[in-house]
């Protein structure tokens, strides 16, 4: 069991039996009275952002979450589908359950499913991930001294800004956490 002394960002802790995860924290030392950590958590089952206090010292429990490192297949309606690439199981998981994190999978592509007390309840992509520009406007000759972006789809369906100097078709590395472009990819 973790202490208030252990808190950073991105640890997960339990409360009231359901998982969270830290996004942020403030350690406050007042001057009369014990210290105290204001957090802001996040809950991994429904995505609500949830603010507590815990005092100084405080244990807090583990939650029951297991990584697993998974395939995903195919989406079919607002459905996304995984498979176990040891045992071969396939489970599906929601948009709701996804979140943002939908608009980067590709077919294929190997990712961690967190679960908790067995079952699946969401998706950690990998932080950079190589996307093909499905479809985008054309840059205006002369237009790149202002270091202009413009918005380009992709082939998972999400619409992301691009420098003018891209076109359809080019590959792009993209950040999972941010959604935003960083760099073209040469192949």
């Amino acid at each position: 069991m973790p202490t208030t002394s252990e808190f950073r960002k991105g640890l997960k802790i339990e409360l009231d039996g359901e998982p969270f995860i830290i996004i942020d924290f403030q350690h406050v030392k007042p001057g009369k009275g014990g210290a105290f950590l204001r957090t802001k958590l996040k809950s991994l089952l429904t995505g609500n952002i949830l603010e507590q206090t815990f005092r100084s010292g405080e244990r807090v429990r583990s939650p029951d979450i297991e990584e697993k490192e998974v395939q995903y297949l195919y989406q079919n309606g607002e459905n996304y589908y995984f498979m176990d690439k040891e045992s071969y199981w396939q489970f599906e998981l929601t948009e709701d359950q996804l979140g943002s994190n939908r608009d980067f999978l590709q077919e294929n592509v190997t990712v961690t499913v967190l679960f908790h007390n067995k079952n699946p309840i969401g998706v950690e992509l990998p932080i950079f991930v190589e996307i093909r520009i499905e479809r985008t406007e054309p840059g205006v000759r002369g237009d790149t001294a202002s270091g202009g972006t413009k918005p380009a789809r992709l082939e998972t369906g999400a619409v992301v800004q691009v420098p003018l100097f891209l076109e359809e078709g080019d590959i792009i590395k993209i950040d999972t956490r941010t959604g935003e472009y960083v760099e073209r990819i040469t192949k």
